[in-house]
């Protein structure tokens, strides 16, 4: 099929807004459909977590097993699939506390055991273990913001989790972490403060 001349300016205008907007709207359906990815993976993650703490009478106990089987679940299933670790990282960790919240377990404590377990995931498949450890961190805020439990707390041992983690990998990966987490918790005490009332 010969190619359509464009013959005025007005015309090759046309034709490259139209172009411009198809890409325009690609993308935008493209991140709406990562949206509902990562929504989906909260949900399954807070579900299978709050069923399985409900089933158990020692809640504490299983939360940190639990923590670790949803961690490698979750990084077994980015190996096969060949990408998204980071996408679901912060799915991942979002959806393990809130389900340990749901069923009233210790979310700050579980904040750092998901962090942990991120990390040392990370470096097991090869994954940009800051990038993870930064990922890991905004669920376990977000979560902890969502269900109403200490921000602060849960963030410290979130970063404290995930630098600890860096330690048994290596000086550099601690560097890189500890790096990369500092602004999430300047901006934690940022918003913590300007949330507080003033006297």
């Amino acid at each position: 099929m010969p190619r359509k001349e464009i013959t005025s300016s007005t015309e090759e205008v046309e034709a490259i807004g139209t172009a411009g907007t198809a890409v325009k709207d690609g993308i935008i359906n493209s991140l709406r459909g990562i949206n509902n990815i990562e929504e989906e993976i909260v949900h399954l993650v807070r579900d299978t977590v709050s069923n399985t703490l409900q089933a158990s009478s020692e809640v504490a106990a299983e939360s940190f097993s639990i923590t670790k089987d949803v961690v490698k679940g979750a990084i077994s299933a980015t190996e096969e699939v060949g990408t998204g670790l980071l996408l679901s990282t912060k799915s991942m960790a979002k959806g393990i506390v809130m389900g340990v919240g749901d069923v009233g377990g210790d979310v700050v404590a579980v904040a750092g055991q998901t962090a942990k377990g991120a990390v040392r995931g990370a470096a097991e498949v090869g994954a940009d273990v800051a990038a993870v450890a930064r990922k890991a961190v905004d669920g376990v805020v977000e979560a902890t913001k969502e269900i109403g439990g200490n921000v602060e707390e849960a963030a410290k041992a979130a970063v404290e989790g995930a630098i600890e983690a860096a330690g048994s990998i290596g000086t550099t990966a601690v560097k890189s972490v500890k790096e990369v987490l500092m602004g999430v918790v300047v901006g934690i005490k940022e918003v913590l403060n300007a949330a507080r009332p003033k006297e």
